[in-house]
């Protein structure tokens, strides 16, 4: 039945010149009408029903365990309640990482076997977590949520109560010249970034409503029930992101994509989550972007 849906997809989907349109639709019927009609209906059963954590995290990972402690303990402090791990075949510490923030109940875990399993990862995650969480951000391990004109994330999304999901633009930060993997947490050790209208800069992740999301086709944003995603200007999104100028003003994603010349040897040795192809050396190059250095304190004492 996936399969067909899909096939009907693919055919219908290119109909749609506008490609936030054409990615809706897809979405839409790759998830199947019917599938959506029993969300749209269990949705008022629950309408009553408050969740339990304003804001989670949900993410997969695989051979990222030295890396966890700092992204948990910088999303926390920013506001986050809740975290949704995917452990995808990891074979380092992830596990022994992760415990005593499961054991404390921070963070839930699960292990996911598979190549490219992210967009599943993240469509379970929708499916686990609907009623009980009011947003939910789904990020990398290497994406940083940087609220700028707000105390925490949650102070920020106290604007959005009325949109079902809201886009936020990367700041890509480069290697700053390491060649070598040293101690320290990545957001000190990497203080130079992209100029802000990088064309890189206008990819962009989502906080979502997960009421009103369906599933995710991309990793980027996923397929809405009903409503219009938002920027963090609080404008309907009608262009596809390449086709927007990035916004930084009032919160960003800090991605370190290549980290040190070593770490990111390791990145591309371990392969990709959506994608079967290794990535490449122009990855790091594309990447390495160092042209500003970054004055912002980021507290992280």
């Amino acid at each position: 039945m996936t399969l067909i849906r899909k096939f009907f997809a693919s055919i219908i989907s290119p109909f749609f010149r506008n490609k936030v349109e054409r990615r809706r639709v897809r979405g839409f019927l790759e998830f199947g009408p019917l599938r959506a009609a029993r969300v749209a209906l269990q949705n008022r059963k629950m309408r009553s029903t408050q969740p339990t954590y304003y804001l989670a995290i949900c993410a997969i990972a695989k051979n990222e365990g030295p890396y966890f402690k700092e992204w948990i303990e910088w999303h926390a402090a920013q506001g986050v309640e809740r975290f949704y791990i995917y452990n995808n075949e990891s074979t380092d510490n992830t596990h022994e990482i992760l415990q005593p923030y499961i054991n404390s109940g921070l963070v839930e875990y699960h292990f996911i076997e598979g190549k490219r399993k992210q967009t599943a990862a993240y469509n379970d995650c929708l499916k686990r977590h609907r009623y009980n969480s009011r947003w939910i951000a789904f990020i990398d391990l290497d994406e940083f949520i940087v609220p700028i004109k707000y105390k925490t994330i949650p102070e920020f999304l106290n604007d959005f109560e009325g949109f079902p999901a809201v886009e936020i633009n990367w700041l890509c930060y480069g290697s700053g010249g390491a060649k070598t993997h040293e101690s320290g947490k990545i957001m000190e050790r990497f203080r130079t970034h992209s100029h802000p209208n990088h064309e890189l800069n206008r990819h962009i992740k989502t906080i979502v409503y997960p009421r009103f999301a369906l599933n995710f086709i991309s990793s980027h944003y996923p397929t809405l029930l009903s409503g219009r995603a938002v920027d963090t200007n609080r404008n309907i999104v009608r262009k596809y992101f390449f086709q927007r100028a990035p916004l930084h003003d009032k919160v960003r994603i800090n991605h370190y994509a290549v980290k040190s010349y070593e770490e990111f040897l390791v990145k591309k040795a371990r392969g990709r989550i959506m994608s079967l192809k290794q990535r490449g050396m122009d990855y790091f190059i594309n990447f390495d972007r160092n042209e500003i250095e970054d004055k912002q304190n980021y507290n992280l004492s």
